[in-house]
């Protein structure tokens, strides 16, 4: 207790008393004994009282005893149950969770994970993608200021997310490992590459990785099929060195439309798991010829890198004249891309304002904003005489046409004017501007559109740089000339643009969730957020119906679709109360990622535990696992001491007591005839 406040205990006792002194004694002639009886009682009613009002504390250090986490983490993943692991899991997590030495010495806290970590209150081993890296650090993060050893049960197969094996955790990893551990013949399609689109009567490049496990010379048979019609073939030798085979062909587009094909390699004797030897693709083939004009006022490598991503597609051929130079027809192409333009540029714009025509421009250090200004395109530039450079930031909400992030915030930062722009017209951004670091809501590249024409702006020169960069990345120009393809694709089209537009993949993998996207709007074409979207999947061959709503989230409406069979599926996006529809198809494959390795991946594990001082366990050894968690020392239970105030006496007592005292004084005064 504080001396103030045993000082404040004083003095209310003193004041007690002096008042009780001053009613009963002081100046009082009839002494009698009833006011010695009258005097203790109003003295101690005021002091009890006043010590109600001071409310003395004394401080009170209790201990707290905090034993460690046991964390137990348990893949709740489709490979368990493959590797019929289901009931061994399910026992080896009871005798964790129930053994009393385990329980007198930890707090046991169980979670599964698959694509993400839950607390875990039942296992279904349903989960489609297992993410081994997300559910450790989570733990570790949950637990970042406790002792908390994890038990890792899973059979080591990883399918999306971090490699686990290089995870930095501060708590030890015990794995316990779940599967088969022999290394079993196997041959499978780890990888395959093709462009998303293609133009009809022309090649389109298929790579493929094939991978090989084992220790004998083998040999196979590669094949691509196409509505079970082989369009390619090849014979294929591997070895326990020779275990990687790169094939790589271009397939001719002979139809139109969405052609679906099947990448598949022989089966060879011995092989347990044959599931991952084959994987679909898909690639649409448009008939459309593209003529793209490139329009300059300044000699850049910008128009070099440009030429070479728009025809690196060979349905596009690219022109490119210095402004002053350019004497023939713009309408004879389907894109116009005007790079730095200034006031020679004026009849060009002319033109492309009255014939409605697409264009693409770039702006720059050398760009004459003051002359865009005035022209009254939809966007301007309050532009400084000076320059800034801009990095890129990828807008997840772009729904104009369908764009990858390529690592846009990695590449080094365009050069252009630096101001504020403003955009008057409906416009959606692809990339934000990026100063230093920090974010903004300044676009860097955005697309306009406005009665059938079509704008796209970018507000920094330097593509060169992206490119060499995005090569450096994959160390492939593919990333950045699909970008560019998929920019030039949009633009040089002159289909009337839809209220509803519907953003979906043409092909998923079994039991995976499909994510539909769409984007409606008004018929002032702006974002409608008020509207009701539903999608209807059928499936093409026994006829089922599946119906969801659409979500809003964000700019867009969402819509998830699970559980559905592999096969053919077509589906239709409406608008309720508007005769508003899209159509489109899409195809569930029967691969499942889950069902590709043949084997626990005991090797990761040990680097695993290894990396994080703990130790490698077999299911079976349960007891070894019991026996090392109860002897190490490191998991201690922790003590604490917490200091708390206590008030030192209870007011309702108090409160009851000093009624108590004052009734009975009332009482016997009145009693006494002293009122």
């Amino acid at each position: 207790m504080q001396t103030i406040t045993i000082l404040y205990i004083i003095l209310a006792l003193l004041l007690s008393l002096s008042v009780a002194y001053f009613q009963y004694f002081f100046k009082e002639k009839n002494k009698a004994k009833i006011n010695v009886v009258l005097f203790v009682l109003r003295t101690l009613s005021l002091f009890l009282l006043l010590l109600l009002l001071i409310n003395p504390t004394i401080k009170k250090t209790e201990l707290i005893n905090t034993k460690p986490v046991l964390a137990v983490l348990v893949d709740n993943s489709k490979s368990i149950p493959y590797f019929k692991e289901t009931k061994r899991i399910t026992t080896f997590l009871s005798e964790i969770k129930n053994d009393n030495n385990i329980k007198e010495k930890f707090d046991i806290n169980s979670f599964s994970f698959g694509s993400d970590v839950k607390p875990l209150d039942s296992l279904s081993f349903t989960e489609n993608e297992t993410n081994v890296s997300k559910a450790i650090t989570a733990v570790n993060d949950l637990y970042e200021d406790k002792i908390a050893p994890i038990i890792l049960l899973s059979d080591g197969n990883q399918t999306i997310g971090n490699d686990y094996e290089f995870i930095n955790s501060k708590q030890k990893i015990y794995p316990i490992v779940f599967g088969d551990t022999i290394q079993y013949q196997d041959l499978k399609i780890s990888q395959l590459n093709v462009n998303k689109y293609s133009y009809i009567k022309n090649k389109f490049p298929v790579e493929v990785f094939l991978n090989y496990e084992g220790k004998e010379n083998v040999s196979s048979q590669f094949s691509i099929y196409k509505e079970g019609k082989t369009v390619f073939t090849k014979k294929i030798q591997f070895s326990e060195t020779n275990n990687v085979q790169t094939i790589s062909t271009n397939i001719t587009s002979s139809k139109e439309g969405l052609q679906y094909y099947t990448a598949s390699i022989n089966k060879i004797e011995g092989e347990k798991n044959t599931k991952n030897n084959s994987k679909s693709f898909s690639v649409e083939v448009i008939d459309e010829q593209t003529k793209v004009l490139i329009l300059t006022s300044v000699l850049h490598p910008d128009l070099g890198v440009l030429k070479k991503s728009i025809e690196s597609n060979k349905q596009r051929s690219v022109d490119v004249f210095l402004i002053d130079k350019f004497k023939f027809n713009i309408n004879d192409y389907q894109l116009v891309v005007l790079n730095q333009p200034n006031n020679s540029f004026n009849n060009i714009l002319n033109e492309v304002k009255s014939s409605n025509s697409n264009y693409f421009l770039i702006s720059g250090a050398n760009t004459d904003w003051n002359f865009i200004n005035k022209q009254q395109l939809g966007f301007t530039k309050n532009a400084l005489n000076q320059t800034e450079n801009y990095g890129a930031s990828f807008s997840n909400s772009f729904l104009t046409f369908s764009q990858k992030d390529i690592g846009f915030n990695q590449f080094p930062p365009l050069k252009d004017q630096f101001g504020e722009v403003s955009i008057s017209k409906e416009h959606q951004t692809l990339l934000f501007q990026n100063i230093n670091g920090l974010e903004t809501q300044q676009p860097l590249l955005a697309t306009l559109e406005e009665n059938n024409q079509k704008i796209g702006v970018l507000f920094g020169e330097g593509l060169w740089k992206w490119r060499a960069a995005s090569f450096l990345n994959s160390n492939s120009f593919e990333d950045f000339d699909v970008f560019i393809g998929n920019l030039v694709q949009y633009l040089a089209s002159n289909k009337k643009r839809n209220r509803l537009e519907v953003n979906a993949e043409s092909l998923y993998p079994a039991n995976a969730s499909i994510q539909i996207s769409a984007f409606y709007t008004d018929k002032n074409y702006l974002f409608d957020s008020r509207a009701f979207l539903e999608i209807t999947v059928t499936n093409s061959v026994t006829k089922e119906v599946v119906k969801n709503p659409f979500s809003l989230i964000n700019n867009a409406y969402q819509a998830e679709i699970e559980n559905l069979n592999a096969g053919d599926y077509e589906y239709k996006v409406s608008v309720k109360g508007q005769n508003i529809h899209k159509y489109g198809k899409f195809k569930i494959t029967d691969y499942q990622i889950e069902e590709q390795f043949t084997n626990a991946n005991s090797e990761k594990l040990q680097k695993l535990a290894n990396k994080t001082e703990g130790k490698l366990y077999f299911k079976n050894e349960i007891e070894k696992l019991k026996k090392v968690l109860l002897e190490d020392k490191s998991f201690y239970t922790t003590q604490k001491s917490i200091s708390k105030e206590q008030n030192l006496i209870d007011w309702k007592w108090v409160l009851f007591v000093v009624i108590g005292l004052l009734s009975i004084e009332w009482f016997i005064r009145k009693y006494y005839g002293k009122i």
